[in-house]
């Protein structure tokens, strides 16, 4: 076999595969140095524009019941008791989805529970001042809607509270909530806005 040298006694062959090892590692440091200086540009924002994680809080203030989707649910064994508490609600302002019996079929022993996601709780808050006694469990659906879950102390919902013009609040004693007033109207309890 012949071998072919060049004028430096090194084969020419063994010269090919080091120019070629060469090439290929100066070209992947060229790579790996423009994928940092890139990367680099970007975070410190030389390179289009980068916002950090942005940080989503609720909206603040009072939630109105036209603004929360309900979904109302029996547990007990009365018949008919989601059917007619979703009436008052809805006749309260409230947005009536379902109405049906517990599909987790969770026995529930006290007046009621609202079960809501992390974007309902005020929401939650609102519906809760509804019956007294209501217990708020948090689950982790991701929509803002909010369930109750009539349970079997539950006798009625608690009484909307009067306003008039005259005054700017008034507390009602069964619940412990203020309202704003509207005018000659009567408005169901609302909830204490929440803090992000």
């Amino acid at each position: 076999m012949v071998r072919h040298t060049g004028t430096s006694g090194v084969p020419v062959a063994r010269r090919r595969r080091r120019r070629r090892a060469a090439i290929t590692l100066l070209l992947v440091t060229a790579l790996l140095g423009a994928s940092l200086v890139v990367a680099t540009g970007y975070v410190k924002g030389w390179l289009g524009k980068h916002e950090g994680p942005v940080r989503t809080c609720p909206p603040t203030g009072p939630v109105k019941a036209s603004q929360v989707t309900l979904n109302v649910y029996n547990a007990t064994g009365r018949a008919g008791l989601a059917r007619t508490t979703a009436d008052e609600l809805r006749k309260r302002g409230f947005k009536i989805a379902t109405v049906t019996n517990d599909p987790l079929e969770k026995k529930v022993t006290g007046t009621s529970e609202v079960r809501y996601g992390a974007t309902g709780a005020r929401a939650a808050r609102l519906v809760a001042v509804q019956v007294k006694g209501a217990r708020l469990v948090r689950d982790s659906r991701s929509d803002g809607s909010v369930d109750i879950v009539i349970g079997n102390r539950f006798t009625a919902l608690a009484a909307p509270v009067k306003t008039n013009t005259k005054t700017n609040t008034k507390t009602n004693t069964k619940t412990k909530t203020k309202t704003k007033t509207k005018t000659g109207s009567k408005a169901a309890p609302s909830a204490p806005s929440g803090k992000c």
